[in-house]
């Protein structure tokens, strides 16, 4: 796309930019970001043969060191993660850390995660080259330049004014780095975006460095909580203090950006970093006697979880973003101020891009930089992301992230930043935000709550002399045995759960089923029905796994995970508007809450508290009704996703503490109790129930996920991705989803593990678990098709060990109605 223009604020680099030390690594923890990095660094290798500019691109390797045994299970368990990329990643001995970081003292040093194509590269010169190569594909790029105002056009066209007059873009995109805050409230978007002063230090030549027959690998002590990298003949270091000592720019919070800040930088202050600065002298000793001769303190900008926003945002149409590039890492050079970064991308289909100061890249420097240049514009210009990036949607945000959260988190965030990365983490900064169920004073003296989309939800419950504390660990822990005991109460009694965090939408109107017809692969049920329907994308893979209601003629319910909220309602939302349907589409989510009920005594519990017939024949499985328990109106559809017997009860939010109780005590003479997501999580995978975001995403396509029975090819309406999909089905499936049980002594698979055969990774795991019905580890994986019978062996890696796996006949517990028709055609020896 050649229609491209760059609105730049002041002049290129300014912002973060100039003082970015530009590191650039492989590593990171986030499955789909290492393809970031990757598309980074790949981009980064050849601009200079592409544009004629030299980029000062280094790349003497990086160490991450361990100093501590679990954080050497932190490397092995980052490790299982690294197998099935492209990313060139190892754990090294002590020894060879030496050899290759001679300044160390290694007396502490246990091993170091090592990326041997990490280095560092000059983000003045690398702006030279993206902007050579934008302006030589035909982008237009114009500073100075600010914004003025913004306003949207009926037809999802923008009015963008400057000083210099006004354009019209068909998208604009929003890359303004500090000043995004400012770029977002001009349309009444509060992007939740906090200022934070990071500082860093510069040495003098050392003679020792100085000496080097090559340049240093770049430095991450995680427990010193610092980076340290060779510049020139000297060293640079940046640390990160901790919540309590970091400093937040509260004075941009309160009143906004300075107007014309653009290259200034706030005072130092080592006494704030000091603590750090004694860790890097010990871990690096020539450190002792260098001279000090620069310290810089500049602004970063971090959202609540230090993950950028990348993509379209639900609610402004043709409005993308790409900010929150949190902590840059800084250095400081006696270079010129020219272009950098990010929004020069060539690629870019007709957008205006805001850089009312130039954009910051995330995460590890300027190493988000290409990926997302690229992961943007692909997805502009085909109607759909390249890969999966939920984690970086702009939607995981909603009017519940207020600024007092969005400051506590960045804070946590900063001081958290090299804290060992544990699965299942929570982090309890700014909890809880406005948006508790009503259940949430109720339980949340009883369990260890976690986070989901703003909400607290139950992981699990503790008994009296239990441990209650958060105990993260790569093994088992205090949460192993309390879950266990959840999972046989679900299989052997009746339990509760609050699924009150689940996102709910309500869509009528005269073309109500023709658009969803069009949205989903699975035909529409029948009024009083439910069932489970995939959103496709062009290209035939899941977008959003959806239960779909019909409640009345024409009007549905639709219920997605609370993650998928404005992710799956951004996409309804621009299809209805892009086919011109006419429908009524509200956002009912904060209005409902819902409880789970389940298990083989959960009809008897409900039967005492309503007049509607809950047998088996009246009130069949996937059938919904609204009915009162104990006088309480709910829409009741039987459905769980635990594949017990059970049903989710939706109920006005004020409702949900009276529905509770009298549901607990109903329940008394058949043992009721509660139960969390953890356990849930084990009896869906024994149910071989997949999961949106686990199982299928948008890297994935229905059939390789074992999705046929939801997909209708034969249906009349041509919904997204059908022609897709029958090219994927004539084509033949490469790979397959396939059910693993594995015995492993006191870790169990999560999830982004690889798989074994033979010497080498021909796949990996989606998620797993620990089956407390056969004592062993279960995970879904995915392997090539030739490896995907049942009986097949194949290894999963944990920990840096590889563990024997078998492929199984899925599901490994039949699921209650299944259990019921065999119990129906020929007894229990069926079953």
């Amino acid at each position: 796309m050649k229609d491209v223009v760059l609105l730049e604020k002041s002049e290129l680099t300014a912002g973060s930019t100039w003082h970015a030390a530009g590191l650039t690594t492989y590593f990171h923890p986030g499955i789909n970001l290492k393809k970031i990095h990757y598309d980074s660094i790949k981009l980064y290798e050849k601009l200079e043969e592409e544009t004629g500019q030299v980029v000062g691109f280094h790349q003497p390797g990086s160490i991450r060191i361990a100093t501590t045994p679990v954080r050497v299970d932190e490397f092995k368990y980052q490790m299982t993660r690294t197998g099935w990329h492209a990313t060139e990643q190892y754990i090294i001995e002590p020894k060879k850390i030496q050899e290759i970081f001679p300044l160390l003292n290694m007396n502490k040093i246990l091993a170091g995660l090592y990326n041997p194509g990490d280095g560092h590269i000059d983000p003045y010169s690398l702006t030279m080259a993206l902007a050579a190569g934008a302006r030589k594909y035909g982008a237009l790029l114009k500073y100075p330049a600010p914004v003025t105002s913004l306003k949207s056009r009926s037809d999802g066209t923008w009015d963008v004014e400057t000083p210099q007059g006004s354009m019209r873009a068909n998208r604009i995109v929003n890359a303004a780095g500090f000043w995004a805050h400012e770029v977002g409230k001009m349309i009444g978007l509060e992007h939740p975006l906090i200022p934070v002063q990071h500082q860093y230090v510069v040495t003098s030549t050392i003679p020792e460095v100085k000496a080097l027959k090559r340049e240093l690998p770049v430095l991450r002590d995680l427990e010193g909580s610092y980076y340290l990298r060779q510049e020139r003949d000297g060293l640079l270091f940046g640390p990160y203090e901790s919540q309590e000592k970091m400093k937040v720019q509260d004075s941009w919070v309160a009143n906004g950006v300075p107007p014309g800040f653009g290259k200034e930088l706030f005072e130092s202050d080592l006494d704030r970093i000091m603590e750090h600065v004694e860790a890097a002298m010990e871990m690096v000793p020539v450190l002792k006697k260098a001279d000090i001769i620069n310290i810089v303190n500049g602004p970063i900008t971090y959202s609540p979880d230090i993950l950028p926003m990348v993509g379209p945002h639900q609610g402004v149409r043709n409005y993308w973003v790409a900010i929150g590039f949190g902590h840059l890492h800084m250095e400081i050079e006696n270079r010129p101020t020219l272009p950098t970064n990010r929004p020069i991308s060539c690629k870019i289909q007709r957008p205006m891009l805001l850089s009312p100061s130039s954009t910051q890249v995330s995460g590890y420097g300027i190493i988000h930089a290409g990926g997302v240049g690229k992961y943007l514009s692909d997805w502009i210009l085909h109607g759909e992301p390249p890969f999966d990036l939920i984690e970086l949607d702009p939607s995981r945000y909603g009017k519940w992230t207020t600024t007092q959260y969005t400051e506590a988190k960045a804070r946590e965030s900063y001081g958290f930043n090299n804290i060992v990365g544990y699965p299942k983490e929570e982090r309890f900064a700014g909890r809880p935000t406005q948006r508790v169920s009503g259940l949430y004073k109720t339980l949340e003296s009883k369990c260890s709550m976690g986070f989901h989309a703003g909400w607290e939800q139950p992981h699990w419950f503790y008994k009296p002399g239990q441990d209650t504390g958060y105990r993260p660990s790569f093994h088992r822990t205090n949460w192993f045995e309390p879950v266990g005991s959840e999972y046989k109460q679900v299989m052997q009694r009746v339990g509760v759960i609050d699924l009150s965090p689940f996102g709910k939408f309500n869509i009528k109107g005269q073309d109500s089923i023709r658009l969803l017809d069009h949205l989903f692969a699975n035909v529409i049920p029948k009024v009083g029905f439910t069932n489970i329907s995939h959103m496709l994308t062009p290209k035939g893979r899941v977008y959003a796994e959806l239960t779909v209601s019909h409640q009345s003629p024409g009007e549905f319910l639709l219920i997605t995970g609370s993650g998928s909220e404005l992710h799956d309602l951004r996409w309804i939302e621009e299809e209805a508007v892009k086919g011109g349907y006419d429908v009524e589409i509200k956002n009912i989510t904060d209005e409902l809450g819902v409880l789970g009920v389940a298990g083989p005594h959960a009809r008897k519990v409900l039967q005492k508290l309503t007049s509607e017939d809950l047998r088996d024949d009246v009130f069949k499985f996937l059938q919904t009704k609204s009915l009162k328990i104990s006088n309480i109106p709910v829409t009741a559809i039987r459905i769980s996703y635990t594949g017990e017997l059970g049903w989710e009860l939706y109920h006005r939010r004020e409702d949900s503490t009276t529905l509770y109780d009298v549901i607990m005590n109903a329940g008394q003479e058949e043992g009721i109790d509660n139960f969390g997501t953890y356990a849930m999580n084990a009896l869906r995978l024994e149910k071989a129930f997949r999961a949106w975001g686990s199982e299928m995403n948008c890297d994935t396509n229905p059939l390789e996920a074992g999705l046929e029975y939801f997909v209708k090819l034969n249906k009349p309406a041509d919904f997204i991705g059908k022609q897709a999909l029958k090219q994927i089905k004539a084509e033949g499936l490469k790979r397959r989803l396939v059910c693993l049980t594995l015995a492993t002594d006191d870790v169990d698979p999560e999830g982004n593990e690889s798989i074994w055969y033979e010497g080498k990774v021909v796949g990996n795991t989606t998620s797993g678990s620990y089956s407390y019905s056969i004592q062993k580890s279960l995970a879904f994986a995915y392997v090539p098709v030739e490896l995907s019978k049942v009986g097949q062996q194949v290894e999963v890696e944990l920990l840096g060990r590889n563990y024997p796996a078998s492929v199984i006949q899925e599901p490994l517990v039949l699921t209650e109605p299944t259990r019921n028709r065999l119990q129906k055609k020929g007894g229990r020896d069926k079953i």
